[in-house]
């Protein structure tokens, strides 16, 4: 068996994910289908402009980019609630988006800015904004998911009807301290949603030769967490399953873990020229299984108008134009900055910086 299971993983890496089949029923109104395509659009455009301030030396450090994988967070956060918490790993520009959080000051913090998020001293990775419920970015592989059940652990202790989504990668799943989290989280019944976003390759590694046995959404099994594999590049598919998962985490039944079978058409980072694929396999998922495409087919299906689709990527392109003004426009941090955010040696007043 262990065999059988091995071989059917090797049949190659980033093969298109199998579509999940969205009954009529299932489609939400015009105008929340609208708002999704908006979301997902700003984020490909968002960060195809990162991309090109990264060339241009305007964001430095790491960068890594969404692009490719914009039904994923939309269609989870399209499915969440107001005081729903979120946490990711640091791919995370498109869930700050996606939370709400402001171009503007996403970009800004990108560019190192005072008018970031972070004031300018976190970056691509660091963002945080606890008014839209976003707890970062976190740098560190797989280092998210015990804070995410963190947060699922204050949502019970407080009795509050919410859920903490916590999205990781691929590349993350076989970390140890993601199984401690899954125990505990199982142990405790904590409303947390575990959100793999399997993208094909951790850094340079083909997931089929880097994670064993069978689909990683069951990797919760020996817990007892319920899982789902689930076309990440179908808003739609996202959506649905989302709904479902929420709905059991929401009810008290502990965890639940997706698996969003998605692709990212950048390298690992900006500084990955990802030649451990063909073009011809990018190629291919853009082509058939675009999630911004397959949206706006089912839109001209739903009778919305060229005219109409045509005026959302104006109004995306403004809020990103805009969002880079500012950021090339917003002063660097003051020198001062440097001892805010920070906790001071014990001075025997217990006091911290300005936080």
């Amino acid at each position: 068996m262990v065999a059988k299971a091995d071989t059917k993983r090797k049949k190659g890496p980033g093969r298109p994910p199998k579509a999940a089949a969205v009954k009529i029923n299932n489609i939400p109104a015009t105008d929340d289908l609208l708002a999704m395509y908006k979301d997902m659009l700003l984020i490909r455009r968002f960060e195809e402009k990162a991309g090109q301030l990264y060339g241009m030396g305007q964001i430095g450090g790491f960068c890594h980019l969404y692009i490719g994988q914009e039904a994923v967070v939309v269609g989870l956060q399209s499915a969440s609630k107001p005081g729903d918490t979120v946490v990711t790993s640091y791919r995370d520009h498109g869930h700050m988006l996606a939370c709400g959080m402001a171009a503007d000051g996403v970009m800004a913090e990108l560019t190192g800015r005072a008018g970031g998020y972070s004031r300018g001293k976190g970056g691509s990775m660091h963002m945080f904004s606890r008014e839209k419920k976003f707890f970062g970015g976190h740098g560190i592989v797989g280092a998210q998911v015990p804070i995410g059940v963190g947060l699922a652990f204050s949502h019970k202790y407080k009795e509050e009807p919410n859920v903490c989504l916590t999205y990781l990668g691929d590349g993350a799943v076989n970390q140890g301290q993601v199984y401690e989290s899954f125990n505990m989280a199982a142990l405790w019944s904590l409303p947390c949603l575990f959100i793999i976003e399997n993208n094909q390759y951790g850094m340079g590694t083909a997931v089929t030769r880097a994670a064993a046995g069978r689909d990683l959404a069951d990797r919760g099994m020996a817990y007892g967490i319920p899982g789902k594999q689930v076309d990440g590049m179908d808003v739609l598919a996202v959506r649905n399953a989302a709904l479902e998962a929420l709905a059991h985490c929401r009810e008290g039944n502990g965890p639940y873990i997706l698996e969003m079978k998605t692709y990212r058409y950048r390298g690992h980072s900006m500084s990955d020229p990802a030649k451990y694929r063909t073009r011809e396999e990018v190629d291919a998922m853009r082509k058939q299984h675009d999630p911004i495409d397959q949206m706006r087919d089912l839109l001209k299906n739903q009778n919305i108008s060229d005219d109409q689709l045509k005026a959302i990527d104006s109004d995306v392109k403004v809020t990103v134009t805009k969002a880079t003004e500012f950021a090339q426009t917003s002063p660097e941090p003051d020198a001062s900055e440097l001892f805010t955010d920070i906790l001071l040696p014990d001075t025997g007043d217990s006091q911290s910086a300005k936080v």
